[in-house]
């Protein structure tokens, strides 16, 4: 388990947050009541019977606890934890005192995305000695109950020995991508025989990262125009490369591994391989957040608009990073966040990293502004954006793009089985009027250079790609 988060519980007053009981209070009163009907009324027969309420009364308070238990979450080291993997964490009560906590109630909230199907006791003895050595114990587990409650939701009930900790271990499987809480936990703990109890101990939760599922995604390697020096495109400029464009009679500074020896002695004259140098290209991809649609179900359910965009973004950042390019992202919302551009797969990491705390901003104004600003995208960047096509204000930036000499390629996020309203009325209309409206907003974007392809998982920009970059290869004309 990594490291657990410090138990809130304070020790600045030791006997603070013990309260006594209603059974205390009982066993007080009944033998104070029976001792002295007892002395009043002569009768020792009464005074026999309390001596056993106080003598259990005094033996049971002779060690009171000076301490409050410490709870704490942590989670399993297993690696990066993506969609549909496993999840393992514990939820630990430590008892630092020097008696035994008769009896102790723990409860945890888990985020719902989070779907815990198996929990259970494991006992870590000697906490105080910095060694907990695990072992499991036979407590109380339950199985799924078909994914409505989570097993973690109710209370689960044990013992603690002095000196040692108890781990309510959890595991269960990652439904969707983010940042999912469990927690927060509490405790409560009852002690002297159940005479006195422990205020409820709570701490905060505990985030688990669980990263989009990567869809298949390849893509041909047609870019507009690659800017760097080095990488797997071949661009139109002459260079050192792997790809051959001629031969040409030698110059001063060619080296003498690229002369073509038989062409040289057929025309006479020194002659070189000429090829075309590698370049990296850089790709942007503009996450549209104004707008959601659908409903996620998961690792194994429908996707949603953003469910589609997060993992979207994860396959074509993961494809171009691989192949040496360079790749940053942005969002189209109000507020605006971006990573800036690198390559390699530490900015993989980062990118997974950044796609979990992607969130649909509702805004009234035009971010186009707020996103793009002073910051200009580089001329030569192929510019991915991925939209549901929701909002006016998406197609606008769009075309401004188009307009401004970015090569832009727009991919289609919205649901293709998205149902349309039960209600009765109009609604079923003006749904088919909505749909309309949206197709003949796509046919104006193609019409001003904008090309909206739906989002498939690998092949899905292909032909896409291949027009962007023919279109970027073509002579002007006019001079323009």
């Amino acid at each position: 388990m990594t490291g657990p988060t410090v138990p809130t519980a304070t020790e600045a007053e030791p006997a603070a947050g013990w309260a006594p009981t209603p059974a205390l209070g009982r066993a007080v009163l009944l033998a104070g009541l029976l001792l002295v009907a007892g002395v009043l009324l002569g009768r020792v027969d009464l005074i026999v019977l309390a001596a056993p309420f106080a003598l259990g009364t005094a033996y049971a308070l002779r060690r009171r606890p000076t301490a409050l238990p410490q709870v704490w979450i942590s989670q399993a080291d297993g690696g990066p934890l993506v969609e549909g993997g496993d999840v393992a964490a514990a939820v630990s009560v430590g008892n630092p005192d020097t008696v035994d906590y008769d009896l102790v109630v723990m409860r945890t909230r888990v985020s719902p995305w989070l779907r815990i199907h198996r929990a259970g006791f494991a006992r870590d003895e000697a906490v105080d000695d910095g060694g907990p050595s695990a072992t499991p114990e036979t407590g109380a587990t339950a199985q799924g109950n078909g994914g409505r409650r989570s097993v973690a939701d109710r209370p689960f009930v044990t013992s603690v020995p002095m000196g040692a900790a108890v781990d309510l271990e959890l595991a269960g499987k990652a439904l969707r991508w983010g940042r999912h809480p469990i927690g927060p936990a509490g405790a409560r703990v009852a002690t002297a025989g159940g005479l006195l109890v422990s205020r409820a101990v709570i701490i905060e939760p505990v985030r688990v990262r669980v990263y989009p599922r990567t869809e298949p995604f390849e893509a041909v390697e047609a870019m507009p125009r690659a800017a760097g020096l080095v990488g797997a495109h071949h661009s139109r400029r002459p260079g050192e490369g792997g790809e051959l464009a001629g031969v040409r009679v030698f110059a001063p500074g060619d080296r003498l591994r690229r002369i073509d020896w038989r062409v040289s002695l057929r025309a006479r004259q020194l002659h070189v391989a000429a090829t075309l140098s590698d370049r990296d290209a850089e790709v942007v991809v503009l996450l549209d957040v104004l707008a959601e649609a659908g409903r996620s179900g998961g690792v194994d359910g429908a996707a949603s608009v953003l469910d589609t965009t997060v993992r979207a973004t994860a396959a074509i950042a993961e494809h171009y990073l691989h192949r040496g390019d360079r790749v940053s992202l942005l969002e189209y919302g109000p507020a605006a966040r971006r990573l800036r551009p690198a390559a390699g797969r530490r900015q993989y990491l980062t990118v997974l990293e950044w796609l979990l705390d992607v969130r649909v901003h509702a805004s009234a104004h035009e971010p186009y502004d707020q996103v793009f600003g002073p910051q200009l995208l580089s001329s030569d960047a192929l510019v991915v954006v991925l939209t549901p096509l929701l909002d006016e204000r998406s197609a606008q930036m769009l075309a401004r793009l188009a307009r401004g000499g970015r090569f832009v390629v727009a991919v289609d996020t919205l649901p293709a089985d998205l149902a349309s309203p039960k209600d009765r009325g109009w609604a079923e209309v003006a749904y088919r009027l909505w749909r309309l409206d949206r197709e003949i907003m796509i046919g104006q974007l193609r019409e001003h250079g904008v090309p909206v392809v739906r989002w498939a998982g690998a092949g899905s920009l292909d032909q896409v790609l291949r027009d962007v970059a023919r279109l970027a290869t073509a002579p002007r004309v006019g001079g323009r």
